[in-house]
């Protein structure tokens, strides 16, 4: 099998570690993870050296690209029998790359576009699961209608608003009042070109995520994981987290999160959900789905009982592992242009 692996900032040149620290770090634990596949990866030439690390520390065969993404896949794409996408829901890429792959007769090792879709919009994975699953409650805010919001706010003290094609935290915000609101409004319609945001309730809890994987008609938990949030003037921040999280709600939190990747069709491959435990009333309640190896990867791959590159592609051609052993504890967290990964003692 003749392997295509990509990662949409560094096949782009996208050169702010801000914004593709973790996509990079990503992309090198899976070409480690897949050194022994027939493996190309793409890479711009307009890379800058931080991706020197990348090209040194694997056996897998770099390709490098002048134009963009989309117009290479269109070009060289048929040369491949599968493909592993890595590329954010923002502005709809993801969806976009999985269909050029999909209309090219190449098998994605990962979900299909229809899935990705639908989880690139939060509304709709919300209104797809919102009966199904605990899901936190979304209200579809145009920006054409956010003067009849004004009354909203006198008998709500916080909220959230969010890119409904959004991506980690990107734009989230906690809001208090109707200035707020507009505020961050005004910041929604500079990140999306969709029509309209979210609006959540706000809910105090602990932030933390399910890794899974699924073959496409049932899937397997890997850990529960913790998610390091901070506030920034109101503006979420991710900063890293912990594997494996154990909490008196976990067994929980995997339990909701299984059930919610099992029905969604087309999912298939690495999926990862965000969740918020309430202590106070026991309450777990679904905040998204990720169609894409998310940043925990890069940790849960050091502890597994198996190698976890292998076993995602494996998942695509519907074989699942049979046993899941998390071996010890890590920490990871960003520390200005590098992902820090810790061994933890229990």
């Amino acid at each position: 099998m003749k392997l295509l692996v990509f990662e949409f900032a560094v096949a782009n040149g996208l050169n702010n570690p801000v914004l593709t620290l973790e996509g990079q770090c990503m992309l090198e634990g899976l070409l480690e993870d897949l050194n022994g596949y027939d493996v190309d990866y793409l890479i711009s030439e307009n890379s800058d050296n931080n991706n020197d690390k990348i090209l040194d520390e694997n056996e897998c065969n770099p390709i490098k690209i002048k134009n963009n993404l989309s117009l290479w896949l269109d070009e060289n794409i048929v040369n491949y029998d599968a493909c592993l996408p890595l590329a954010p829901e923002e502005d709809f890429t993801s969806y976009n790359l999985t269909k050029i792959i999909e209309d090219n007769n190449v098998k994605v090792i990962g979900s299909n576009s229809d899935a990705v879709l639908k989880c690139s919009d939060k509304f709709q994975t919300y209104t797809a699961l919102k009966n199904k699953v605990p899901f936190i409650k979304c209200e579809k805010i145009f920006f054409s209608e956010l003067k009849n919001y004004k009354s909203f706010f006198t008998t709500r003290k916080e909220s959230v608003v969010k890119p409904a094609d959004g991506v980690s935290c990107n734009g989230v915000k906690i809001i208090r009042s109707y200035a707020d609101f507009i505020k961050a409004s005004a910041r929604m319609k500079r990140l999306t070109k969709l029509p309209y945001f979210l609006l959540q309730d706000f809910i105090d809890g602990i932030s933390i995520s399910v890794s899974l994987l699924t073959d496409g008609k049932t899937s397997v938990p890997l850990s529960c994981n913790l998610q390091d949030l901070s506030l920034d003037n109101g503006n979420l921040i991710y900063n890293g987290g912990e594997i494996p999280f154990e909490h008196d709600l976990s067994v929980k939190a995997i339990k909701i999160a299984k059930k919610a990747v099992d029905l969604l069709d087309g999912l298939k491959g690495y999926v990862g959900v965000d969740l918020l435990l309430n202590d106070k009333n026991g309450e777990v309640i679904i905040i998204e789905l990720n169609p894409r190896l998310t940043t925990p990867y890069v940790a849960l791959r050091r502890l597994l009982n198996f190698n976890l590159g292998d076993a995602i592609i494996k998942s695509a051609y519907d074989e699942l592992p049979l046993k899941v052993v998390l071996n010890g504890a890590v920490t990871f967290h960003k520390q200005e242009n590098n992902l820090m990964i810790n061994d933890v003692m229990k």
